[in-house]
């Protein structure tokens, strides 16, 4: 059964996605960030680009030939996953076919827009019975 791990709290909730995956690109863990909206996509790309300021978090999109060997992919769909490890969704919406993952984290910021969409979501696993931890990251991703 798939391990749901949501991450609430954050100030800004691309900030806080980004600074997962560096720490999880560094542990040499692959994730799929399920991104289905392109301006998430894009800032989300230039942020890994950026920080930290002295390194660079290897990412690419699903369609690129370098995806099979990339530890961070984004995706726009869930149709032909190149792995089933880690999940990261970056979408409102419960992604189709997450249990097909291992893993599935969900980081929710404390703007409402987010906030909201993302208790529906905790409640929509928890009544399907996933284990799902929760984790206040207000202070940070450690």
């Amino acid at each position: 059964m798939t391990k749901i791990t949501f991450l609430h709290g954050a100030r800004d909730r691309l900030q806080a996605v980004a600074a997962w995956l560096e720490r999880a690109s560094g542990e040499g863990r692959r994730v799929l960030v399920y991104v289905p909206a392109g301006d998430r996509r894009d800032h989300l790309d230039r942020l890994l680009w950026t920080q930290p300021a002295t390194g660079f978090t290897p990412h690419c999109r699903a369609e690129n030939d370098l995806a099979a060997e990339t530890p961070i992919v984004f995706a726009s769909g869930l149709d032909h996953p190149l792995h089933d490890e880690c999940l990261l969704n970056l979408s409102d919406e419960v992604p189709s076919g997450f249990s097909r993952f291992e893993e599935l984290i969900e980081i929710v910021s404390i703007e409402d827009a987010d906030r909201l969409p993302g208790r529906e979501r905790f409640r929509f696993y928890r009544e399907r019975g996933y284990p799902v931890e929760n984790r206040d990251i207000s202070g940070g991703i450690r």
